[in-house]
């Protein structure tokens, strides 16, 4: 996992950008409020455990290199510690969600303006070119970004609600799930290799996928 070290002066610092956290945890009132405090390492961990991999994925799929998204992450996280005093938590006018966009919108921005000044040595790892326009991302009345970030959002809700339902059931009926439902693999292989009907299969997939949409919704009401 990614050390993080919190102090007025250092925000956390990756040491790689190869591991998942646990799950994604949509944006309480609570955390946000503990974020106001430079000294809670804790909840600074928690936040960036929880939003890097949203933030690297947005950049990377908006055209920028490895390490060029790894700098996103970094500034992005600098630049919610330096105004997060600043934000106040009202779905209604704003969520944490479309400001935290906005932050990382003007990060990845600083990317293509950088590019401009000094190629990257390593291509985009999304096969676009080295050079895209700065109006991919750049462009504030553009929605590039805000479908990239909406599909990002969604997918760490959709792990976050897996890996929440996973602790919660029998091994063996995750496997089944896994196999059947997330591998795809068909369903009397997946019966036959762990020994058991395809019945069995059939029910798993249903109570598990039951369970995945429970969890889902009761993530995407917990506050954004």
């Amino acid at each position: 996992m990614m050390s993080i070290v919190t102090s007025p002066t250092s925000m956390p610092q990756p040491t790689t950008m190869n591991d998942c956290p646990e799950e994604f945890i949509p944006t309480r009132k609570s955390l946000l409020s503990r974020l106001k405090n430079w000294e809670d390492a804790k909840s600074w961990r928690d936040f960036f455990d929880t939003y890097w991999k949203l933030i690297y994925n947005a950049a990377l799929k908006s055209g920028l290199t490895h390490g060029e998204a790894e700098d996103v992450v970094q500034e992005s996280v600098l630049a919610v510690a330096r105004n997060i005093g600043e934000f106040k938590y009202d779905p209604a006018v704003c969520s944490f969600k479309s400001w935290l966009m906005k932050v990382t919108r003007s990060r990845i921005s600083n990317q293509f303006s950088k590019r401009s000044r000094h190629p990257p040595a390593e291509p985009p790892l999304d096969g676009t070119d080295a050079t895209p326009t700065l109006e991919r991302v750049a462009d504030p009345s553009g929605n590039g970004l805000e479908t990239i970030w909406d599909e990002e959002w969604q997918k760490n809700l959709m792990d976050a609600a897996i890996n929440r339902v996973k602790r919660k059931v029998p091994i063996e009926q995750y496997q089944m799930f896994d196999f059947y439902v997330l591998k795809k693999l068909p369903v009397r292989e997946v019966a036959k290799t762990l020994r058991v009907s395809v019945g069995h299969v059939y029910v798993a997939k249903h109570r598990i996928s039951r369970l995945i949409k429970e969890e889902l919704e009761r993530l995407e009401q917990a506050g954004l």
